[in-house]
């Protein structure tokens, strides 16, 4: 095998699901494929009679005169590893669910809780496979980010953690997000708790009734903040999918380096990083329709400045609108909007910026710029 054929396949020869791999194997040939965390116990016979060469396979199970034979073919095998509380090959986003799981017992019981755990007891102890673990994760987040965003027009909504339930910003952010999602936009938060929330919870309200957000917020209320209990926090969110079912679609891209802060039930489609360098900009680089940031603190100030400075040097094409919100905020309490503007300033992305008193101002705003 040479270099070459490692590296030449073309991303539609990726397979990620069992009936994708028995569709493809109904053409005849796994050769320069790239198989994806597919459980494969049970197509021993299929990759004994079939061309794998050139193929890799990743963190596939199979039967090991299976993977043999593969291998013999021509094919890499990156075996799944084992006592891992995650995936680093998976080909797919989170859901709620699958993070969420075992959230009966109690949040300390799911995946998302162990991964942040092993996170804690890897990231300072200096071993270069663990380092690689978390690398080849968050690189496979990141190809189902952009599977998933082809051809959508993504708006990122960036706030605070600290966002209350039952508040009347809560309630505003859980309306620019369904506004945003009635617009055709892909609404596209950090995935936490507080802002981030209410504005995916306004996407997943969005197909229903204008009455059932108002019922959700209602029922959120009852647990306003994820402290001090997580499990409650989450439960209540996951009341409200059950009474509602259905609801519309958007992402959530959290990290667990901030692993006080879980991700929230209403993303449809959750990108979980463990390096949050990699999460911020690949956050504000996918939102290719604009950012809207409501009022937080430093870490929605980076956001600014991160968004702020491919704008200025328009090293991702044309600049996008950035939609700031509470006049208040952003220029008494944290002053970032008069050093946005002297940055703005005849350049290519003045005209993109705009500062609004309220978030009911955001969304039509962002369409204007």
């Amino acid at each position: 095998m040479t270099p070459a054929d490692v590296t030449t396949p073309s991303t539609d020869r990726e397979i990620e699901t069992l009936a994708e791999f028995d569709a493809v194997l109904a053409r005849g040939s796994l050769a320069h494929h790239r198989i994806q965390g597919v459980d494969l116990t049970e197509r021993t016979f299929a990759l004994l009679g079939t061309d794998t060469e050139g193929a890799v396979f990743l963190g596939c199970a199979m039967e090991p005169d299976a993977a043999a034979k593969v291998r013999a073919g021509g094919a890499l095998v990156f075996p799944p590893v084992p006592g891992l509380p995650f995936d680093p090959y998976r080909g797919h986003l989170y859901t709620p669910d699958e993070l969420f799981q075992g959230l009966s017992t109690s949040y300390e019981a799911t995946p998302d809780a162990r991964a942040y755990r092993w996170f804690q007891e890897t990231k300072t102890d200096g071993d270069v496979f663990a380092s690689m673990l978390r690398a080849v994760h968050d690189d496979s987040i990141s190809d189902a980010l952009d599977e998933l965003l082809v051809g959508a027009r993504v708006v990122g909504v960036m706030g605070g953690h600290a966002m209350a339930r039952g508040t009347e910003e809560y309630a505003g952010a859980a309306r620019l997000g369904r506004t945003l999602t009635r617009h055709g936009f892909t609404v596209a938060t950090g995935g936490g708790p507080g802002a981030m929330e209410a504005a995916n919870l306004g996407a997943y309200a969005s197909v229903h009734e204008d009455a059932m957000l108002d019922e959700a917020l209602e029922l959120l209320a009852k647990a306003p903040s994820f402290t001090p209990s997580v499990t409650d926090w989450a439960q209540a969110a996951f009341a409200v999918r059950e009474r509602r079912p259905g609801g519309g679609a958007s992402v959530g891209i959290p990290t667990w380096f901030y692993g006080h802060e879980p991700p929230n039930a209403f993303a449809a489609h959750i990108g979980k990083y463990f390096a949050n360098a990699t999460r911020e900009d690949g956050l504000l680089a996918r939102s290719n329709a604009g950012v809207i940031f409501l009022p937080g603190a430093a870490g929605t100030v980076q956001e600014i400045f991160d968004n702020a400075t491919p704008n200025y040097y328009s090293s991702r094409g044309e600049p996008t609108p950035m939609v700031l919100v509470g006049r208040a905020h952003w220029t008494e309490k944290l002053p970032a909007w008069p050093l946005l503007q002297a940055l703005a300033k005849d350049r290519a992305m003045e005209p993109r910026i705009a500062l609004v008193d309220s978030v009911d101002e955001a969304a039509e705003t962002l369409q204007r710029l």
